[in-house]
């Protein structure tokens, strides 16, 4: 092809170009799967398989494929194995050691049976096969995480299973491996060969943690540690392949034993996860998705069924083990879906075992695990990803949704208000309405903060200061309350209030709304944004129009899924509290389900007799409430912050909404406690999307799927 004077071949053989390309599929596929929310390891495959040979033919398989590959295919493994929690492994030894042998011997057992027997693969094809089955990636852990639920039980038992199930998983396809690369051999060489890797493996475990301390309290150059971690995880695969083992099995093991020396949050976890997720794994990807023939699933039918068997079985066989250890441990039924959520879906582990069987060429000529098989296991990660995505997303719901209705979860923390004085006018305003949400038998003081930013430190600025803390210190007084004056000078106002809010360990956060100013000035103004990233606890953003006292009704707008928040019971009991003080009634606008849980906590605090429930059908227009609310009214909105559980693509239109329907009405806008920050790392070991973005076409399926699918639990 001729393009000024230019001439491009395909396939592209040119190094630069190649890299170049690569890159430019690096970047850009992630953005791409994060719209669709669909995992980033399933947007590289499918961006390889549109690249390669049986697509449009752009690059060709090199040697630099080949080589990225193997050391993806080691990353990958070896950060399966570092990212993995230990601690929760320990927590519940017992009950998870019998989870994984039996999440491990069921999917071994019925999938050998299933693959001999339905699609008709030899015996060694078959155990390897079913490996892939037994083994399973944490993909559904952020989630977990997100609703708080990393300390509960099932959790636990889930993460302490699958190191089980994959240690095994991979030993199989070590031992599959080194039957083919050292051929037919006496039994008296297989018990020497076994005997070798668990002498290895010993050796390993108990040499490389004393030459990792040893290297770390000496060397604390950052580079040089990075370096010394890849060096470790290339010499145990090196040293498993010298004694006839695949590689992957010491990259897994190398990560388990330095999981201990290299803290989840600490930077050189950072540049391990970053290394890795920018170029290793994601050349590997790319690689996997170049050498399957997409088109053979629409064209031969024996493809597309040996597709459907893997799915089908692979879920079986992992919904088995999780009925089982239910009735073993007596759980519930919601841990048991907790359990099948996190362990039925296949990624990492499940890909490394396929690239692997899939080079080893029999003596037949035939591959161990054929194209079928490659193609299969594509379609496999693809379904249980989602599948578990759902499963365990509406399992943590029903989870919070029992603890919220439980009189024994409400969170009995003291509270402690912190109200950012800057504005002599709202002042007075600010601090009755943190008297009013604030329990009168609360005996922690009110925290009122002056801050003075460091680079224009005037001494005028100072005398303001003290007064505003002195006004609002005697406001407190009027009602018997402690107030605690901090003025604090810092690099920039929202730095000195995240900072005093920590060291008060305050819980809630009353601040003004900002007043807008300049044209580009956002509706919340830069401060109020910038603290509500840097904290989880609740913010609550208030503009007056008249005194506290003189409102005569609270409306509230509560979104849909603002149940799952771990604030909901929290904002719900301040409000009643408010309106008791105030001798005013309160009106909530919620779902059908939401409300449920809201009348049920008002009741439980003894305040259904002001309390008022109406319908909201349309969180996206509040247009259909400014009936509702009078110039005297106090219209409280329940927001979320972007990537917690309860955020939806139309808060983005709420500044607009407030500013054009509600600008005569005295407002409240609460940002709930949430329990993480949430992440958008690009994870190819742990391949979730953890931050929600805009509703997609993706949302709509799974949703259709989900109410199709949805039983009475």
């Amino acid at each position: 092809m001729d393009f000024l004077g230019f001439s491009i071949h395909f396939p592209i053989t040119d190094p630069t170009w190649i890299f170049f390309l690569v890159l430019l599929i690096i970047l850009f596929a992630p953005l791409l799967m994060g719209k669709l929310r669909i995992p980033h390891i399933v947007g590289m495959i499918l961006a390889g398989i549109l690249i390669g040979k049986d697509g449009l033919n752009i690059l060709a398989y090199d040697d630099s494929f080949e080589l990225f590959g193997k050391v993806g295919m080691y990353y990958i493994v070896f950060l399966a194995g570092l990212e993995l929690d230990m601690d929760d492994f320990k927590k519940n030894r017992l009950k998870g050691i019998v989870f994984g042998l039996l999440t491990f011997a069921i999917p071994m057992i019925i999938g050998f049976i299933a693959n001999h027997s339905l699609l008709h693969y030899g015996l060694m094809s078959s155990v390897l096969l079913a490996s892939i089955y037994a083994s399973n990636t944490l993909i559904t852990y952020p989630i977990i995480s997100r609703y708080g639920l990393s300390r509960e039980r099932s959790s636990s038992i889930s993460i302490a299973g699958t190191i089980v199930a994959v240690l095994f998983a991979l030993i199989i396809l070590a031992v599959i491996s080194g039957t083919y690369k050292l051929g037919n051999q006496s039994s008296w060489f297989w018990v020497l060969l076994l005997i070798n890797v668990f002498v290895l493996t010993a050796l390993i475990s108990f040499f490389m943690p004393r030459l990792c301390r040893w290297f770390f309290r000496r060397y604390d150059d950052a580079v040089m540690q990075f370096v010394f971690v890849l060096s470790m995880v290339f010499l145990g695969a090196a040293l498993m392949q010298i004694v006839g083992m695949e590689g992957i099995l010491g990259a897994f093991l190398a990560g388990l034993v330095l999981n201990r020396f290299v803290p989840h949050v600490s930077p050189l976890m950072s540049r391990l996860e970053f290394v890795g997720n920018a170029l290793f794994i994601p050349y590997f990807l790319i690689g996997v998705g170049m050498i399957i023939d997409i088109k053979s699933l629409f064209v031969g039918g024996f493809a597309l069924y040996v597709a459907a068997v893997m799915t089908i079985v692979a879920m079986i066989v992992k919904w088995i083990p999780c009925y089982i250890i239910q009735k073993i441990f007596r759980l519930q039924n919601v841990e048991r879906k907790v359990l099948f959520g996190m362990t039925n879906a296949h990624a990492a582990a499940a890909l490394a075992t396929v690239m692997v069987g899939h080079g080893i060429v029999m003596a037949n000529g035939e591959r161990l695990l054929d194209d079928n098989v490659l193609n299969g296991t594509i379609v496999m990660i693809l379904v249980t990803c989602i599948i578990s995505s759902m499963i365990t997303e509406r399992a943590a719901r029903q989870i919070v949704t029992q603890q919220q209705l439980s009189a024994d979860s409400v969170n009995h923390e003291q509270e402690i208000f912190l109200i950012p004085v800057s504005n002599p006018d709202n002042i007075e305003g600010l601090m009755e309405m943190a008297l009013t949400l604030r329990s009168s038998k609360e005996k922690a003081p009110l925290v009122a903060l002056s801050v003075i930013n460091d680079n224009n430190a005037l001494e005028v600025k100072e005398r303001i200061s003290k007064r505003n803390l002195e006004l609002a210190a005697k406001l407190g007084a009027a009602v018997n309350a402690t107030v605690k004056t901090v003025l604090r000078y810092d690099m920039n106002i929202a730095q000195g209030i995240i900072h005093t809010l920590k060291e008060n360990s305050a819980t809630d956060v009353v601040i003004g709304l900002h007043r807008k100013e300049k044209l580009m000035d956002s509706f919340l103004g830069s401060l109020t944004e910038r603290l509500l990233e840097e904290t989880q606890r609740q913010v609550m953003i208030a503009k007056l129009l008249m005194p506290v006292n003189t409102l005569r009704r609270i409306v509230v707008a509560v979104p849909e899924k603002a149940e799952y928040e771990a604030g909901f019971v929290k904002w719900i009991i301040q409000l009643c509290r408010m309106a008791r003080q105030l001798g005013c009634r309160i009106r909530f606008f919620a779902t059908k389900s939401t409300t449920v849980l809201i009348q049920n906590i008002v009741e439980r605090k003894d305040g259904g007799q002001f309390a008022e429930f109406s319908e909201l059908e349309d969180w996206d227009d509040l247009l259909l409430l400014t009936g509702q609310v009078s110039y005297d009214h106090l219209f409280v909105v329940v927001s979320s912050r972007s990537g917690s559980i309860s955020y939806k693509s139309s808060f983005e239109k709420l500044p607009q909404q407030l500013s054009k329907y509600f600008a005569n009405n005295s407002l409240l806008i609460i940002y709930p406690d949430q329990f993480a920050s949430p992440q958008d790392i690009v994870s190819f070991a742990n391949p979730i999307i953890r931050k929600p973005v805009s509703i997609t076409l993706y949302d709509k399926i799974v949703d259709r799927f989900s109410k199709l699918t949805k039983k009475e639990d």
